[in-house]
C-alpha cells in the first residue's frame, strides 16, 4: 500500500496524463491501473482536474471562424480538380492546386529576368546610403590619422620633457 502511496505521488500519472510518459512508463501504469483501483481514482481525478483547467484558460475563437471552415472544407469538397493531358479527356487530379491553378508540385526557380525590379525611390535611398558611407569612411580615416599624428606629438613632447629635467 505503501508503494502505490509512493508512485502516485512520483508524478508519473501526470507525466502520463500531459502525454511525456515514456513507454516503459506507459506500461507500468497500465498494469498497475487494473490492479490498483487507487491509481485509476487517481487518474481520473487528474484527468478531470486538467479537463477543468483547460476549460477555464480556454480562448474562445472569432465567432466566424466555424463558418469560414466550413465554407473552404465546403469548397474543395464540390470542386474536383481536373488536370487535362495532351489529347485526351480531363482527368482528376489528386495533387494539390495552387489559387492560380498551377499545380503546386513543381517550384518556379527562375523568372523571365535575372534582374531585380525595385522601386525608383528606393534607388535614390540606396544611393544617398553609399554617399554617406563614403563620406563617413573618408571622415573617419582623417581623424584616424589626425589622433595618429597627435599621438607622435605628444610623445615628442614627453621626451623634450624628460631631456630638459636631466
Amino acid at each position: 500500500m505503501v508503494k502505490i502511496n509512493e508512485y502516485l505521488e512520483s508524478g508519473a500519472l501526470e507525466s502520463y496524463v500531459l502525454g511525456s510518459a515514456s513507454k516503459a512508463e506507459i506500461e507500468e501504469l497500465l498494469s498497475l491501473k487494473s490492479k490498483h483501483p487507487q491509481v485509476e481514482e487517481a487518474l481520473a481525478i487528474l484527468e478531470a482536474d486538467l479537463e477543468c483547467i483547460a476549460e477555464h484558460m480556454a480562448i474562445t475563437p472569432p465567432p466566424n471562424t466555424w463558418l469560414k471552415i466550413e465554407a473552404s472544407m465546403n469548397e474543395l469538397v464540390e470542386r474536383p480538380r481536373m488536370e487535362y493531358l495532351i489529347g485526351d479527356e480531363p482527368v482528376e487530379s489528386s495533387r494539390p492546386k495552387s489559387r492560380s491553378g498551377k499545380s503546386e508540385q513543381f517550384i518556379e526557380v527562375e523568372g523571365e529576368s535575372g534582374h531585380m525590379r525595385i522601386h525608383k525611390i528606393w534607388r535614390w535611398i540606396f544611393a544617398a546610403v553609399f554617399v554617406l558611407g563614403k563620406i563617413f569612411l573618408a571622415f573617419a580615416i582623417y581623424y584616424y590619422l589626425e589622433n595618429k599624428h597627435t599621438q607622435e606629438e605628444i610623445q615628442q613632447l614627453k621626451i623634450e620633457l624628460r631631456s630638459m629635467r636631466q
